[in-house]
């Protein structure tokens, strides 16, 4: 390239011109990988997946384009703890095999005497829920996330109503890894963008939660608080199963997810809910009530 340009420098060809052609060629060498596009744990598929169908979700489902959030078939491995009602062996080996026949469970791990069973896989807690339940016993999720490593693992924001109601989990998986786990009921049909809102102050309702979530060193024109557009079908429900390695969930307790009646975040949202430290795997086993026995299940 050098010899190359070092003959046009002879020849008649203007110096802008030579200039022009330097800078293109220097330009070639530069990072051909961009550093602030969407991580994902997987190559980008060649046409869309479609999402789990015990998500009830359409072909249509959430777009995420520009976010750091990442829809995937396919969730990070994580440590899920349900407190599941059983009173023997019989109990054990029918949730057992209820879980370990679904693709994606790598381990299930039975507390007969707590009642407590601790699943690891990539599934979404929807999915393991209802295969617990379909062995006739009542399930609650009581903990999520790593046991070994993060103070705080786990969050969530409960939508209470009056008319959108719903649950966002948030999970770390690792220090470069988190899972993003919603469901929604009483929207209006179509598509709806949400976000992570910089306060948790509801008092006027979304309208006080101040701007997209955004850090000083994320340069982007998209915040790292949006997490894109949810896709309610006719029945006002909408689900989202996803991964991002921008968030740390630690950085989010105290601060609010809101809704939007549309894809435009120029108005206030219709719904807020504040993002709450959730229990983390073995923090909120079950307690008995001293005066009669009966067994009382925490909320997670």
């Amino acid at each position: 390239m050098v010899v190359f340009l070092k003959a046009l420098s002879a020849s008649a060809l203007p110096a802008a011109a030579i200039a022009a052609l330097t800078l293109s060629s220097s330009s070639s060498f530069s990072n051909p990988f961009p550093t602030k596009l969407p991580f994902s744990l997987r190559s980008a598929p060649a046409a869309p997946r479609l999402p789990f169908a015990a998500l009830r979700m359409d072909s249509s489902a959430t777009e995420l384009k520009l976010s750091s959030v990442q829809q995937d078939a396919i969730l990070p491995e994580l440590m899920t703890e349900f407190m599941v009602d059983m009173k023997c062996e019989g109990c054990v080996s029918a949730v057992k095999n209820n879980l370990l026949k679904l693709d994606g469970i790598k381990n299930v791990d039975v507390d007969l005497n707590n009642q407590v069973v601790r699943v690891l896989g990539s599934l979404p807690v929807k999915t393991m829920e209802d295969a617990l339940i379909q062995t006739g016993r009542n399930a609650r999720l009581i903990g999520q996330g790593n046991p070994n490593d993060f103070l705080i693992s786990a969050a969530v924001a409960e939508f209470k109503g009056p008319v959108i109601y719903g649950v966002v989990r948030l999970a770390q998986v690792s220090m470069e890894l988190a899972r993003i786990e919603a469901s929604f009921s009483g929207l209006s049909p179509g598509k709806h963008a949400w976000t992570i809102n910089e306060y948790g102050d509801l008092t006027e309702g979304a309208a006080s939660t101040g701007k997209v979530f955004n850090t000083s060193n994320h340069i982007s024109e998209t915040p790292l608080g949006d997490l894109g557009t949810l896709e309610a079908l006719g029945t006002g429900e909408a689900n989202f199963s996803g991964s991002t390695k921008m968030i740390k969930v630690a950085d989010l307790i105290g601060r609010s997810i809101v809704v939007y009646e549309t894809e435009d975040k120029s108005v206030p949202g219709i719904a807020a809910a504040v993002i709450a430290r959730s229990a983390g795997v073995g923090e909120n086993y079950k307690k008995l009530c001293t005066c009669d026995g009966v067994t009382i299940w925490e909320s997670s």
